[in-house]
């Protein structure tokens, strides 16, 4: 493995254990040359997914990119690396399970959209207001709407307990 500081292809496995869900395994080495230490992720190779996009082009599923847009949705709010990486491994792991080849970037965002109402009001509301494409206060203001009214069902049901 190359150093990402050094560059130098020397390196040993300091530390090496699996995720949470067991699919993938982390890591951490140390660069024989300069002592830096980093983190790796090997998780098993599955065949290609094509994501469709709005225009009808097709690109390759990119984690990265489904990544960066929670990242952004999630900016200033208590939500962890962590649990921004989970996110993107359960709508991976979802559109996965679909068994398709190929699927519409429209599921990629419901799936990411649900994960985030379930972690973040804001984070969701963020992301949907992007991806969703608000095009004036009434729609944003009834996305609201709707979520506050989840959170008042969810108490009721939590206090009805």
């Amino acid at each position: 493995m190359k150093c990402p500081h050094c560059h130098k292809n020397s390196s040993r496995v300091i530390d090496s254990r699996p995720t949470n869900d067991g699919t993938v395994i982390r890591r951490r080495r140390e660069c024989e040359n300069c002592g830096y230490r980093y983190t790796t992720f090997e998780r098993v190779e599955t065949a290609p997914l094509l994501v469709i996009k709005h225009n009808g082009n097709r690109e390759e599923f990119n984690r990265d990119k489904v990544l960066r847009g929670i990242i952004r949705s999630a900016e200033k709010r208590p939500v962890s690396s962590d649990k921004m990486a989970k996110i993107v491994d359960d709508v991976e792991a979802k559109v996965r399970a679909t068994g398709d080849t190929e699927v519409a970037s429209q599921l990629i965002g419901e799936y990411v959209m649900k994960e985030l109402a379930n972690v973040d009001e804001i984070a969701y509301i963020r992301f949907a207001s992007v991806y969703r494409q608000f095009k004036d206060m009434t729609v944003f203001y009834n996305e609201m709407k709707e979520v506050m009214n989840r959170d008042r069902d969810k108490e009721s049901k939590d206090n009805g307990k």
